[in-house]
Parts: C-alpha cells; structure tokens; sequence
C-alpha cells in the first residue's frame, strides 16, 4: 500500500450499537482536530445528533448504521442477534463501498472505525478501534466460532486501538485480552473518556441514573426505574439517551428528567451525584473510573459482554451490580453504601501523545 507523507484529513466513524461508540470517540476527535487535522465524521440517527451537538463545525457525512434490535426476553436475545447476522453483513458490504467513493469525494487520508467493519480499504491506512477481541457468547462453540470472524474483518484494518490497560489490573479482562491476538498491531491506549475531572464538588444528587442502549430494553428499564424512584425521598436526575426526543417525561422537586445532556452538562451533573445508576457498557464504565465514581451498574439482560464486565469489576471491587429483573433502588443504595469500593486511579494526561504516536508510526 502506498503511503502518503502527510495525513491531512482523517474520517472517524462510530458504530451505532448504543450511544457509546460515540462517545468514545470524543477524546479522540478532539486530539484530531486540535492537533491540526481536518477531521470528518460520519454517522446517522442518535449517534449523528450526538456529534453534531458536540462538534457543530465539523463536516458530518451521512452513514446508515447496523440498526441492531433487542429481543424484550432474556432467553430470545441471542436468537434475536443471530436473526440479524444477514442484515448485519450487508451493511458492512454497503459501508465498504460508501467508504471507497468517498475516499476520493473528500480526499481522505486516514480512516479511524469504532466497531464498524467494513470500514477499510487498500488506498489509505485503517484503524479500527475495539475492547472486544473477545465477543462473549452464551457458549463456547459459538464464541471460538464469532471470534474467529471478528478477527477476519479486524486484520483487514492496519492497526487495532484497545481502549484499556494493557497490564493484567485493566477494565475488560478477557474482552481485551485474549490468548491469542489478531494478527495486526494491537495498541492498548488506556481509557477512552469524554469526561475531565475537576475539584470535588459538593452533592447535589444521591443519584444520576444514565440510560443507554438498543431497544426495548432502555425502555423496559425505565419503566422499573420510574416506578422504584417514586418510592423515595432522595434528589434525583434522570439523563434518558434520548437525543433526538423533544417528549418531556413530567419531573417533581426531587426528581429532574432530561431527554439528552451536552458532554459539558453531563460532566458537570456526575460529578455533582453522589452514585451513578446506568447499563455495564464499555464507554459508560470507562467514564465512571475515569472520573472516580461511585456506580450501580445493572447489566442489560442476556447481553453476555455487559453482564461479564459488571461481574468481573464487582469482583474487583470498581463497582457495584444488580440484575434488572429484581432490580429494587433501595436495596441497591442500602448495598451500594456499604460496598467497598476500590475505584483505580487513572491517568489520560498521555492519551494525546499516544494517539499522535500511533499515527505517525501508520504515516512512516
């Protein structure tokens, strides 16, 4: 492949599995643009209105997204994802083709993928960026079989960006370090946060409950939520994930409802409640440790990966968990404030640094 001596425009593409993939990407598109590239995104739906609130100047490209769906019982999600593999493999096929023309359209130097696999090409150097070497799988047979699929669109790309530690204390365990690695660079950045942390502040909020994630189960959550808060007498706020939802759910003086929050509100909103209540998901427990927060993490159910990363940073003592299907609020402040929490410090002074590293090396 014929490399170029100067990479002047980069297109970032999150998948739009949950807003997630978005917001890790954050960090990132910051380092970009800061540091003198011209950066295009490209997303649709949740995943477009969220980038485009964050950074309005910058050139966001229409890409439809793999539109996955939840099954509303535990025991049918994996039937239910399964069902979707066709529609999933055509959309790779679709987002492979959109990228080979628009390479030349936008004069695109460099390409960074979070999750999106179809996003490569022989023309210019790829990244993709994943904590999922390991896609776990209700059984063992399935999960060798998925895994050596992801690894086969993984090594199309030029390089692969883990968001975690790389030593054996890291966040995602055998998610992101499995026995055997792609056969591709493999670069552990650390943790990927749009967060930064400021001087304590004092609390406003017992609890900022975060939802996220596909349908129907962000919803049947907050349906159990709504019903438990009514139960106490404690100063909530409730961040929906919905970004492009103008509805107003009707609040109360000790319960605060918003649809969708900017970065900066959101941030400012942590770190004002004393514990976070969301979904085990990647990106959400990368910004709780980041920001040295107290969380209650419910699982979504039979999703194999948020309910081992919830398990394994229980153990750790990082977080506390409940399962969704007798989830109780006040159990859980009961458990939670008696939970040891060993919260990790973490460090991401280095994070633009390593970023520029990485690319210069894919640039010589």
């Amino acid at each position: 492949m014929e490399q170029k001596s100067k990479i002047a425009t980069v297109l970032i593409a999150p998948l739009d599995w949950g807003l997630g993939h978005a917001t890790r990407c954050i960090p990132i598109i910051r380092i970009m643009n800061n540091s003198g590239w011209r950066v295009i995104l490209a997303a649709d739906g949740n995943t477009a209105t969220l980038l485009k609130n964050e950074f309005p100047d910058l050139l966001l490209l229409s890409l439809k997204g793999y539109n996955i769906y939840y099954s509303t019982k535990k025991w049918m999600l994996p039937f239910t994802i399964l069902l979707q593999v066709p529609k999933i493999l055509c959309a790779i096929k679709n987002e492979y083709r959109w990228l080979q023309n628009k390479i030349d359209t936008h004069q695109i130097d460099l390409v960074i993928s979070d999750n999106r696999y179809g996003l490569h090409s022989s023309k210019i150097p790829s990244v993709f960026i994943t904590h999922q070497l390991t896609i776990k799988m209700p059984f063992a047979w399935l999960e060798n079989w998925v895994q050596k699929i992801n690894y086969h669109y993984i090594q199309k790309f030029t390089q692969c960006w883990v968001p975690d530690f790389a030593g054996t204390k890291n966040i995602a365990g055998i998610l992101s370090h499995p026995k055997i690695l792609p056969n591709i660079p493999i670069n552990y950045i650390g943790p990927l946060s749009r967060f930064t942390t400021k001087e304590k502040v004092a609390f406003q909020y017992t609890f900022c409950i975060l939802l996220s994630g596909p349908e129907p189960q962000r919803t049947i959550l907050e349906k159990i939520i709504l019903n438990e808060i009514a139960t106490l007498n404690e100063k909530i706020i409730l961040v929906r994930g919905k970004p492009n939802r103008t509805d107003i759910l009707s609040d109360s003086d000790k319960l605060t409802i918003y649809n969708h929050l900017s970065g900066e509100a959101l941030n400012n909103i942590i770190q004002a409640s004393e514990y976070i209540i969301s979904r085990s998901g990647y990106t959400t427990v990368m910004e709780l440790l980041c920001l040295q927060k107290k969380s209650i993490l419910i699982p979504t159910p039979a999703q194999t990966e948020q309910e081992y990363l919830a398990k394994k940073l229980h153990q750790q003592q990082w977080c506390y968990t409940a399962p969704q299907h007798h989830f109780n609020i006040q159990s859980a402040m009961i458990d939670a404030k008696q939970f040891d929490y060993q919260l990790p410090e973490i460090n991401n002074e280095t994070l633009s640094s390593t970023i520029l590293k990485l690319i210069q090396q894919i640039k010589n």
